[in-house]
């Protein structure tokens, strides 16, 4: 035991030399070498063994026990104890990379190449070992399967590395200059703000303004721009001329470009390069309608600037639409969120920042329904005085439409079932004008037939020949029935209005009756469960001054129990006996308005409570009723306490009905009082009819 506590307390012999310290000692250090092991010396006898300055006796020590001050062997000792130290560590402690999850990958790895090493070797074996090696597979097989094993292999896809995509200013500038540039763009810190409308002129004439005196501009880009900074960046090089040579979140460093350079600054907006077929189909179905709107943030087809469309357009009319037979012009439910889901996926066809003088933009939308059943219009970020809801309006009239969807950011217009292209539009009426024709042209044939008819028999109508739809045949009908005045039709016109009016009525009156014995019935079921207690007239006797001494204490009081639209039910009678628990009088604050229903209530919780009813008083907050326990009060256990009372549940639906039904009633009487009007008004009209 003194062995180790001699080591740790005294390691420093064996590094530092004494003389090294102070060399009046240097004649001491020799003394150290007769601790060295000494072959001659026998091993049973014991040593002298230097002692630390703090202990008092000699220290004797066996020849093996003698610390080894050679600088090797102390080494070694040293990494003996950190081994034992990381061992004990392993074993008893939780430590990254032990005992964790990386340490069971390593010991899967090692036990699948060491599966694949048996498997070589039992290859290269000869085949004498085939039959062994199949007893050990067959073993190995009905082996327990390892914890992080499965039956499946599991195929795990790699993030790919998004592949740098090299900018305009890559491909032009030399790298040192393009480091240079980038380095004096990171210590910029004043920038040009482009806001909602976008690189407007006032933005491109600010990056101007600062390149005359700095060859970089920094631009900070806001809503809706700074979430696709890629568009971002096309729209400022292509319209101030530069070169973006740094971009970090919404900032993008513009760089002039050296004076000897010739880029022009403006690209034509009608080449619009499109690589994917999505974007190929939306340009093939946007051209010819009107000019693009070249700072678009989202992703292409550039939509097209509906601002730059002519307010008014000579000639335009709302199209006329004709429903085909057999369909409803109305959309379902169904097929509203259809038409929804759809819209979803297509591009925007229209960027819009006014709210009138959409006719351009109505023949445009026309021209698009002839390829597309719906026009998918986005409003501009950044415009003044948009109005969502007028636009909607006036495309809606203009076009005759069906808005499916409407909000801040967008409006979707379908064309609607009835719609008719311009083509189709044509044809139908070139078919009703064909038609009239042949019309009139059977008219007048058989008006010549009638008049050749006549000829030949000598002027004699022949009995035999149709008269419908011939001036004679209304000849007759006006000599049969006779010349109607205009009073006459306008007196019959009022009275089958009024006939019409007086049915609908008595019908809506038979629907109110039908509802009020519905809820009567209702009623009178829930108040057979209700069965009140009759009054006891066995009723203690208060003196008025303790009457009157109990209405004080009951008005003084701040708790209360309250009662709602339900009434009395059993509840209520619960919380009355909680009060009387700690207290005599109960303070009972009802809303009603009709005095004597308050009286009705203050009577019913004294019949149910077996208390005294104190008195009614007037409050600020409604009508408070003060009921005293009595001397003689002893709560009732919890089964018996209200048995015959409705419960909390089935007093709301009987509070509920009984509104109902005097809604009900009300609106009866109304019904009543209207029928015998519109019964009046008739017998009027008859007799001033009759007096003509």
């Amino acid at each position: 035991m003194l062995t180790p506590l001699f080591v740790s307390a005294r390691p420093l012999p064996s590094r530092i030399t004494i003389s090294s310290l102070n060399p009046s000692n240097a004649a001491k250090a020799s003394n150290f070498d007769q601790f060295k092991e000494n072959p001659r010396l026998p091993n049973d006898s014991a040593i002298k063994a230097p002692t630390a300055p703090w202990m008092k006796g000699p220290l004797f020590l066996q020849p093996n026990d003698l610390i080894n001050t050679s600088h090797h062997h102390h080494k070694k000792k040293q990494n003996a104890e950190k081994e034992e130290e990381k061992t004990f560590k392993a074993l008893n402690r939780r430590e990254s990379g032990v005992r964790g999850s990386k340490a069971m990958k390593k010991i899967v790895r090692s036990v699948e190449k060491l599966k694949d090493s048996e498997e070589t070797l039992m290859d290269d074996s000869p085949a004498e070992f085939n039959s062994l090696s199949g007893i050990v597979d067959k073993k190995a097989e009905m082996r327990k399967r390892m914890p992080w094993e499965r039956e499946e292999e599991k195929f795990i896809l790699r993030r790919t590395k998004k592949e740098r995509v090299f900018t305009t200013a890559d491909l032009i500038l030399d790298q040192g200059l393009l480091k240079r540039l980038r380095l004096e763009g990171s210590k910029l810190r004043k920038w040009v703000n482009v806001r909602k409308a976008g690189v407007t002129e006032t933005v491109v004439n600010d990056v101007r303004l600062i390149w005359e005196g700095n060859e970089l501009a920094m631009v900070r880009f806001d809503v809706p721009l700074c979430r696709n900074m890629e568009r971002a960046q096309e729209i400022i090089e292509l319209k101030t001329g530069g070169l973006v040579v740094l971009s970090k979140k919404e900032f993008l460093v513009v760089y002039r470009g050296p004076p000897s350079s010739e880029r022009t600054s403006s690209k034509g907006q009608d080449e619009i390069s499109s690589s994917s077929l999505y974007e190929r189909e939306g340009d093939r179905l946007l051209n010819g309608l009107g000019p693009r709107y070249m700072d678009w943030w989202m992703r292409r087809p550039f939509p097209v600037d509906a601002d730059l469309l002519p307010e008014v357009v000579d000639g335009y009319r709302t199209p006329s639409r004709r429903c085909p037979p057999n369909t409803r012009a109305k959309l379902s439910d169904q097929e509203l969120t259809y038409l929804r889901n759809i819209a979803q996926a297509l591009p925007f066809h229209f960027v819009l920042g006014r709210n009138y003088g959409l006719q351009g933009l109505a023949s445009a939308i026309l021209k698009l329904w002839e390829k597309c059943v719906i026009a998918k219009i986005a409003i501009k970020w950044g415009a003044l005085n948009t109005n969502n809801e007028e636009m909607a309006e006036e495309l809606k009239h203009l076009t005759g439409g069906v808005v499916i969807l409407r909000n801040k950011y967008l409006i979707i217009l379908f064309r609607g079932k009835d719609f008719l292209s311009d083509e189709v539009a044509d044809l139908v009426d070139d078919r009703e004008r064909l038609l009239r024709r042949y019309q009139h042209f059977e008219e007048t044939k058989r008006e010549s037939d009638i008049e050749i008819s006549e000829v030949v028999t000598n002027g004699e109508q022949l009995e035999e020949a149709s008269k419908t739809g011939t001036l004679s045949e209304f000849q007759e009908l006006q000599r049969k029935f006779g010349e109607m005045e205009m009073r006459n039709l306008e007196t019959e016109a009022e009275k089958a209005k009024l006939e019409k009016e007086l049915k609908s009525q008595e019908h809506k009156l038979f629907i109110l009756k039908s509802k009020i014995e519905k809820t009567t019935t209702e009623l009178l079921k829930l108040n057979s469960l209700w069965k009140p207690s009759d009054p006891d007239d066995d009723v203690e006797i208060l003196t008025n001054e303790e009457r009157e001494c109990l209405r004080r204490i009951g008005l003084r009081m701040n708790s209360s129990l309250v009662l709602g639209r339900r009434g009395v039910f059993d509840g209520v009678m619960e919380g009355l006996h909680q009060h009387w628990k700690h207290r005599e009088v109960v303070k009972v604050i009802t809303m009603q308005k009709i005095f004597s229903r308050v009286v009705y209530t203050a009577k019913s919780l004294e019949a149910e409570s077996n208390g005294v009813l104190i008195s009614i008083e007037k409050l600020k907050e409604g009508h408070a009723i003060l009921i005293y326990r009595g001397k003689n009060y002893k709560r009732p256990s919890s089964k018996l306490m209200a048995q015959n009372l409705l419960t909390k549940r089935k007093a709301l639906q009987r509070s509920v009905s009984m509104q109902r039904l005097g809604s009900l009633k009300f609106f009866a009487y109304q019904r009543e009082r209207a029928i015998e009007d519109l019964k009046l008004s008739l017998v009027n009209l008859q007799d001033s009819a009759s007096e003509f």
